[in-house]
């Protein structure tokens, strides 16, 4: 009987070891789910700081882009009148050319 004692013993011994070693894991598990926890809940902070980032570039580039196309259309705007000036310009110029001409011609202007 104090064989089987021993025997029962020795199962008890192990048992209590496996028991220890799997408690061990366990432990070291959750460390390791705490680290990735905290690292998960790190890398959200960051993404949510990135995100209102993106969203102030975002809202920021679009103010400048409606400033952008506003200055191509009053540029646009700009260089068409400037145009009609330069036309009714030429168009002048050669109206006076043409009554220059013409009163150099007159009778009336001609010296003696």
């Amino acid at each position: 009987m104090t064989q089987q004692g021993a025997v029962l013993q020795g199962y008890n011994n192990e048992l209590v070891k496996c028991i220890e070693d799997l408690c061990m894991q366990k432990e070291e598990l959750n460390k390791q789910i705490q680290q990735a926890e905290e690292e998960k809940n790190k890398l959200q902070h960051e993404i949510q700081v990135l995100s209102e980032q993106l969203d102030c570039v975002c809202e920021n580039l679009a103010q400048k882009v409606a400033s952008r196309n506003e200055l191509d259309k009053i540029l646009a705007e700009t260089e068409a009148a400037y145009m009609k000036i330069l036309d009714s310009s030429r168009t002048l110029l050669n109206v006076l050319k043409k009554e220059v001409g013409s009163l150099r011609h007159s009778p009336d202007l001609k010296t003696n």
